[in-house]
């Protein structure tokens, strides 16, 4: 059985970490994202079919390096295809029944469980479904009592949403459904094919799940998703290999090589690889790229430092981003693609 896994976005809201980057590779708890995803895996899934492009040979170089017990095919696109294109482009890959994947969505949704759901259903498209309590941000489903999805209601009212369900970015379909799709084109599977599906077949199906749920889209998640779990393993912090920690972490997490001076407070922060604070430090809801420096006696509130960076003694700095380096060439100055939830 095959998984896609879409890879292939700029994470242009994660900027400027994807300056330097492919998204999916951003770590969580010192680990790419992408792998906490290909761990949730049923056994039954083989093959793993990456739909990537933009920094492909890093991800490439990531598996070949790291074997997960499956056969990992990197599917470069020639383009940003969304979701739609990127599965019609891997379905030469495609052998029965596949999950879609978003690379960038960390929650606690048994895909073992989902795929029985989908079976006993007889099921041509099963989406998993997440309840939400401000529905009038997203789309919700129309929902019947059997988990047939009827139709999708875009930011509707509170007092007319059908449901408290939205779209969490799970998908398992069957072959048919690649017939839908229009090769080499930028298509979106939320708002032009699965209306389709549930039009023409009627079997499209809902799988509810609780638990959690958080789009690494943003800084802000980015931080949330490290705290969550954290919290779920019960630790206060993590480190790397070889750190050096004189300071004090809470609800943070540093990478490898990373030395922390005296009197310093990492609160809510994630530091990447070879990351150096100085004495008397205080960072707060902030990630620091790769190579940094932080000198003495800063202060940084909400603040994203890119890769490389050095900030000089005593800066004080709020709710800023910091990348003084060139942007890379082709990298968009908004996102592409699909959405979650639009």
């Amino acid at each position: 059985m095959e998984a896609i896994i879409l890879a292939g976005g700029f994470g242009t809201r994660l900027r400027p970490f994807t300056f330097t980057r492919a998204k999916s590779l951003l770590p969580i708890l010192n680990e790419p994202m992408i792998s906490h995803l290909i761990r949730t895996l049923p056994k039954k899934v083989d093959t793993v079919i990456l739909a990537v492009n933009y920094r492909r040979e890093q991800i490439e170089e990531y598996f070949n390096k790291h074997d997960f017990g499956k056969t990992i095919i990197v599917n470069e696109e020639p383009e940003p295809l969304g979701t739609g294109g990127a599965v019609k482009y891997a379905d030469q890959y495609i052998t029965g029944p596949f999950f879609t994947l978003n690379a960038d969505i960390i929650c606690s949704l048994n895909l073992a469980e989902m795929l029985r759901f989908h079976e006993k259903k007889k099921a041509t498209a099963t989406i998993s479904l997440w309840p939400i309590e401000n529905v009038s941000e997203f789309g919700v489903v129309d929902i019947k009592k059997d988990g047939n999805i009827t139709k999708f209601v875009e930011k509707p009212k509170a007092e007319d949403a059908p449901s408290d369900l939205i779209n969490a970015g799970a998908y398992l379909l069957e072959p048919q459904v690649l017939n839908y799709i229009e090769p080499g084109k930028l298509v979106s599977m939320e708002k032009q094919i699965f209306p389709q599906i549930i039009n023409n077949t009627g079997r499209f199906f809902g799988y509810k799940f609780q638990g959690h749920w958080i789009d690494v889209g943003r800084i802000s998640s980015y931080i949330s998703v490290h705290a969550l779990l954290l919290e779920k393993q019960k630790k206060t912090f993590a480190t790397g290999e070889q750190c050096t920690i004189q300071g004090t972490l809470k609800s943070s997490c540093a990478g490898n090589m990373v030395r922390i001076g005296k009197n310093t407070t990492v609160e809510s922060s994630i530091l990447f690889d070879q990351v150096t604070v100085g004495d008397n430090v205080s960072l707060d809801h902030c990630v620091i790229g790769e190579h940094c420096e932080i000198g003495d006696g800063s202060v940084l509130r909400n603040v994203a430092i890119g890769d490389n960076e050095i900030i000089e003694k005593h800066t004080k700095l709020d709710n800023a981003v910091v990348w003084n380096q060139p942007i890379p060439q082709g990298y968009p100055n908004k996102q592409i693609g699909n959405v979650i939830g639009e």
